[in-house]
């Protein structure tokens, strides 16, 4: 297996004195720890703390999601802040539609001096989901592609892997709305769903999209990025 070493040395931030995952495995084809990252990352260092989750009782939230793991940054993050919220007990998931990015989070996750337990599963979104984790996830976090591309790359085969990261196809669309086509039959009853999109992703027909499936729709936080603002946003019922 080929790869590439690189560091994040203690990175920036260290909001809630809790530092950033390690990031010691990559590749040219797996999505490396970017802005849209640190913007998921930040609002979870600023609103989890000894018993409350985003406002909810952190002690019903059992199971968590990270979709489109990459590095596995976050789901990695979410193993190690447990230990800062000893209330904080979920069974923690991670998926990647790339084998190699299951290898390299697996890599990232022991560089941290974690035990072997997030459960990953590699998967095109939910197809390769087993039927015993539907109406089980409290919480999903993706940072999906979101951006648009000139020429809607359909067929699978012609993609390059690192397409995967970024390509949203027309209107930076296509892999939010089969998300929110598939995600709900994954959630719990009481659940938010939080993902990245971008001021550049077709918004007026995202808000459709999200509407016509019911959810509950805020915006958590912007960062502007020279193009384009880069939003979290947040799905409840």
């Amino acid at each position: 297996m080929k790869f590439f070493k690189r560091r994040i040395e203690v990175i920036l931030s260290f909001k809630n004195n809790f530092p950033d995952p390690i990031i010691d495995y990559c590749s040219e084809s797996v999505y490396y720890p970017s802005d849209d990252t640190y913007l998921i990352l930040d609002f979870l260092k600023n609103n989890i703390n000894d018993d409350f989750f985003d406002g909810k009782n952190i002690k019903n939230v059992k199971k968590i999601l990270d979709l489109g793991t990459g590095t596995g940054i976050i789901a990695i993050f979410l193993q190690m802040i447990k230990k800062k919220h000893l209330k904080f007990k979920p069974e923690i998931y991670a998926s990647d539609i790339l084998k190699e990015s299951i290898e390299y989070a697996k890599l990232n996750e022991k560089s941290n001096n974690e035990k072997s337990e997030i459960k990953f599963i590699e998967s095109d979104l939910f197809n390769n989901f087993p039927n015993s984790l539907k109406n089980s996830f409290d919480v999903v976090i993706f940072n999906p592609p979101y951006l648009p591309s000139s020429n809607l790359i359909s067929r699978v085969d012609s993609k390059e892997k690192v397409d995967y990261s970024w390509n949203g196809g027309k209107g930076g669309l296509e892999t939010i709305v089969k998300f929110l086509d598939q995600v709900n039959s994954f959630l719990n009853l009481d659940f938010y769903v939080y993902f990245i999109s971008s001021s550049r992703t077709d918004l007026k027909e995202l808000n459709e999209q999200i509407l016509i499936k019911g959810f509950k729709h805020s915006i958590m936080e912007k960062k502007h990025m020279f193009f384009e603002d880069i939003l979290l946003n947040r799905l409840e019922r």
